[in-house]
């Protein structure tokens, strides 16, 4: 499947009715299409990490995961964690918050995109922005400059609309 045809993974928009289950089985489907047309291999300890990630729309740290893992019994080590999100993040299918040091599932999952995320200091929400024209207004800026980007990832810490609502 082509990029620009690929299917995007549900993403609550703030006070809607969400239904994280539906979510999460969207997310599945299109990672599993992800890697199938790679022809790479979506182990189970790979798939539960993906789980783990997308448990919430709050990104989440590797030893949370780890706990996660020890505490169903699939006791894995630190650095096969780190094996399966560094698999996650090379197939485009989980995002890297580096301000939190913690990874949310990516809602444009295998495409080629830069990640900018909305991110809540309340209640820990993080909202993935998918705005072209953001990231070549940044790419223009820093070529204005003689600075040649390679990656690109922005995180604004601020306030969700919900939060906002509560007072």
């Amino acid at each position: 499947m082509a990029p620009h045809a690929q299917a995007t993974a549900v993403r609550p928009q703030p006070g809607s009715q969400h239904d994280h289950a539906h979510c999460i089985e969207d997310a599945l489907a299109l990672a599993e299409g992800v890697c199938r047309q790679r022809g790479a291999r979506f182990t189970e300890l790979r798939r539960r990490v993906f789980e783990l990630v997308w448990a919430s729309h709050k990104p989440v740290g590797a030893y949370a995961i780890l706990e996660s893992l020890r505490t169903e019994g699939l006791g894995s080590a630190p650095p096969t964690v780190y094996r399966a999100l560094d698999f996650l993040l090379e197939h485009g299918l989980v995002h890297r918050i580096e301000s939190l040091n913690a990874f949310i599932g990516c809602a444009h999952p295998g495409e080629s995109h830069r990640g900018f995320f909305l991110i809540c200091h309340r209640c820990g929400n993080a909202d993935e922005l998918e705005d072209p024209s953001l990231a070549d207004a940044i790419a223009r800026s820093a070529g204005a400059r003689g600075f040649s980007t390679r990656h690109m990832t922005l995180e604004v810490n601020g306030i969700c609309a919900v939060c906002a609502g509560r007072g």
